[in-house]
């Protein structure tokens, strides 16, 4: 396990797991910088500076003024999210760039922002936060789930070309947790207009929210985050959540689609 005090930056810190994962890690001793679109309050030993993901100018600046005063980032965590649920035929092209571009684009965003530090350095860790949408498909979500399946190829990806740089890649992929993110999410109102959308949208949007706000403490969360950052050769995947999922996604490989299929269409009740 490193001990030693690292600078961290973590996007989307203001709320949910970038809040609580910030805490943990600053409670551990280490350097920690969240990020937020509107000015937030540092809490606790956690500096809060305004970043817009999307807005390559905002990062720059903030990955320079930590640059400044340190003279390292050490860890980037890409935690910054939203979701839209509706029909992915309903989607608008700005409801399709905004998912994109703050889930996927802004992961893009800030790994330039830093990478330049780090393999300047020749070592550094960047843990990208996915999701078990970014391992099976999730109806009346399928832009999220789109931009987590991004999210997933781009890592595998960026850890083979920083392989020769020491930069460790580590993906997270969390189930339902019980977040403000499931009260934070865009809704379709035109799914939910619908005549042939409408009610399946409904019945499947009760069934995830109901799955969310009876998933897992955001802590044990935390507690991956904190030991992924720590360890020195930490794991490319972690899959954290409750059990029952995370045997879903383990076996989903070695289930026929159609097996797949019909076990998802019976839990959003898709009929």
């Amino acid at each position: 396990m490193q001990l030693q005090q690292q600078v961290i930056l973590i996007t989307g810190a203001s709320s949910g797991f970038g809040k609580i994962s910030a805490q943990m890690l600053a409670e551990r001793g280490h350097i920690v910088y969240g990020t937020s679109r509107k000015q937030t309050e540092s809490s606790g030993k956690v500096t809060m500076l305004v970043v817009d993901v999307t807005d390559p100018s905002s990062i720059e600046q903030a990955v320079n003024q930590i640059y400044s005063k340190h003279g390292r980032i050490d860890v980037l965590i890409n935690n910054a999210g939203m979701g839209i649920g509706g029909a992915l035929e309903l989607a608008t092209k700005e409801e399709v760039a905004l998912q994109m571009d703050t889930n996927f684009f802004g992961v893009v965003n800030m790994c330039k922002a830093v990478l330049p530090l780090m393999r300047k350095a020749q070592k550094g860790k960047i843990i990208n936060l996915s999701s078990i949408a970014g391992i099976m498909a999730v109806p009346y979500q399928g832009f999220y789930s789109a931009s987590k399946f991004a999210i997933e190829g781009y890592s595998e990806a960026l850890a083979l070309e920083l392989h020769p740089f020491n930069i460790k890649i580590c993906l997270v992929e969390p189930g339902d947790f019980k977040t403000g993110f499931t009260a934070s999410r865009n809704i379709s109102t035109a799914t939910f207009n619908d005549s042939d959308y409408g009610e399946r949208f409904a019945k499947a949007l009760a069934l995830i929210e109901k799955a969310e706000n009876q998933g897992s403490n955001p802590v044990l969360l935390g507690k991956a985050i904190c030991k992924l950052v720590e360890k020195k050769k930490p794991s490319f995947r972690t899959l954290v959540g409750p059990l029952e999922q995370i045997l879903f996604a383990r076996v989903k490989s070695y289930l026929p689609n159609k097996v797949i299929q019909f076990i998802l269409r019976s839990f959003y009740d898709i009929k």
